[in-house]
């Protein structure tokens, strides 16, 4: 929760717990993998090694990473040479003089979900360690990549209802004149604006905005709901 307050965003939250799996494990590479729209991506890393493994895995669309983050189970490698699973991966990590490795989920089975990744020289590197700390970074990583989303679901939220509520304005206002026309209530009115958007197959409001800009000469008003005072 102390990042999450002293962070200005996620970048900077999701870096600054990074580094600090780096430092305290002393491992040569740490980095988190998001996965948007089936594509994943490395958003912060430390340690040289860590861009270039996740990419690999990126690249044959399988990996310890991946395999963490699809599945939201912690994922060990003990030693890369030998390795079976994951095609040509294992055989290039050692290459890159990594020997084992450690993928941690975040955001488990969500439209955000992604993986912590630490990434050591040494094979067996993870056999002993006590994961509380980094699984504890994990979940402030997890709470963090929530709160981001929701508030991006938040604001699209927002905008949508701006857009209803302007739509609705043209509507209301195109309404007013057929009832003025036709003397008719305002359901009558409705009824003759959504009839005349089905047989010309045009949005209703677009048709509303047609015919208050032939009438006046003028694109209808509608509120500033941006700035209220």
């Amino acid at each position: 929760m102390g990042w999450l307050l002293e962070t200005q965003s996620l970048e900077e939250l999701l870096q600054s717990l990074v580094d600090a799996a780096l430092s305290a494990t002393g491992v040569e590479g740490v980095g988190v993998t998001v996965e948007r729209e089936h594509r994943p991506m490395t958003v912060v890393n430390a340690g040289p090694p860590a861009p270039k493994l996740d990419e690999k895995q990126y690249g044959q669309d399988d990996g310890p990473c991946l395999q963490s983050l699809r599945t939201g189970e912690e994922v060990v490698v003990a030693d890369m040479v030998g390795e079976t699973r994951w095609g040509e991966y294992p055989t290039y990590a050692a290459s890159c003089g990594i020997r084992s490795s450690l993928s941690l989920p975040i955001a488990a089975h969500t439209d955000t979900a992604g993986a912590l990744n630490l990434y050591a020289g040494p094979p067996d590197a993870f056999r002993d360690a006590d994961l509380t700390g980094l699984r504890s970074l994990a979940a402030q990583a997890s709470g963090a990549i929530a709160l981001a989303q929701r508030i991006a679901d938040a604001e699209q939220f927002g905008e949508q209802m701006k857009m209803a509520m302007r739509s609705r304005t043209v509507i209301d206002q195109a309404m007013g004149v057929i009832m003025g026309q036709k003397r008719c209530t305002a359901e009558e009115a409705f009824a003759v604006l959504r009839a005349a958007s089905q047989h010309r197959n045009i949005k209703l409001r677009d048709l509303c905005t047609q015919m208050i800009t032939s009438l006046t000469g003028k694109s209808p008003t509608t509120p500033d709901l941006d700035h209220r005072p």
